[in-house]
């Protein structure tokens, strides 16, 4: 039987020191950095040897098979350094564990100290030691996150700072900001005829816009838009939700958002199509903290 090939959950950048990891965390919690960026952080070209793809022979990394490193590497470095096969958005990567980097910073730093490092490894020697500092500053930060609990804190600070951006507790004097052709569109997708003659649509039409529009525009954004405009005990709701964006920020991206979701409903002729299209376009966020969130909205 075939073996099955992991999928990434988590996929971000890490930088560290003066280097940036592409980073995963896979189905089964294995974290694992790309190939190519662990590579090129070890200052090599970023590939295999050769662009030799993956091999169940090639198991060390070919900067640690140099006979004068094999006295510092021990034999959980070598379980640690065997490529890990993944899959990142249907494509399929090559990654190693986390754990090994440090693992063979090490190996280059207890080389050097012993004085038996070849020339052509001293500046693999030099990324080591920015990559270590990079480390513990990070490291460190960790711990104390952890050990103070703060960490259960940090992501939703982080979620308040985006829900601060998008969203205010004042509301806007209502604009019409979804076009006709947004509801035309949406019709022709789900096979049913456009009423252009009512402006209070069917309740149904709010949860689709809820699913293309809200929940895509940022983590929490939906959820603290029904918290802002509760319903009626009549089951309506006094304010629509975009009188409730702030007008430097989240309507703006409302109307960019509502632009492009047009531009792909043009494109489909079926509602199975389009949503498809549209889940791998602008995936649909959570009321947490992606990992792959932009970090300049972060902060």
């Amino acid at each position: 039987m075939t073996e099955k090939i992991p999928k990434s959950e988590y996929f971000a950048d890490l930088p560290i020191g003066d280097a940036t990891f592409k980073a995963a965390v896979l189905q089964d919690g294995t974290r694992v950095l790309t190939r190519a960026t662990f590579l090129k952080a070890m200052g090599r070209t970023g590939h295999a040897k050769g662009g030799r793809a993956y091999d169940k022979g090639f198991k060390i990394p070919v900067f640690l098979t140099a006979n004068n490193l094999k006295p510092f590497i021990s034999k959980d470095l070598v379980e640690d350094s065997e490529p890990i096969i993944f899959r990142h958005k249907g494509r399929q990567s090559i990654g190693y564990r986390a754990e090994l980097l440090p693992q063979v910073c090490g190996v280059f730093l207890d080389a050097e100290e012993a004085g038996v490092l070849n020339v052509n490894q001293k500046h693999i020697a030099q990324k080591c030691k920015i990559l270590l500092r990079g480390f513990a500053a990070v490291g460190i930060i960790a711990l104390v996150d952890e050990a103070t609990g703060y960490q259960e804190v940090r992501d939703r600070l982080a979620l308040q700072k985006i829900l601060d951006k998008y969203l205010t507790d004042e509301w806007a004097k209502w604009t019409k900001t979804f076009p006709d052709e947004y509801y035309k569109e949406l019709f022709k997708l789900k096979k049913m005829p456009y009423p252009p003659t009512s402006m209070k649509r069917p309740q149904y039409v709010g949860h689709w816009t809820n699913d293309i529009v809200y929940s895509r525009l940022a983590p929490g954004v939906l959820k603290a838009l029904k918290e802002k405009t509760p319903r009626t005990p009549a089951g309506h709701r006094k304010r629509r939700f975009h009188q409730h964006l702030t007008r430097n920020w989240g309507y703006p991206e409302l109307r960019d958002h509502l632009s492009n979701v047009i531009f792909l409903m043009r494109s489909c002729s079926t509602w199975n199509d389009f949503k498809r299209r549209l889940n791998r376009a602008a995936p649909k966020y959570g009321d947490t903290m992606p990992l792959d969130f932009p970090s300049d909205l972060k902060s």
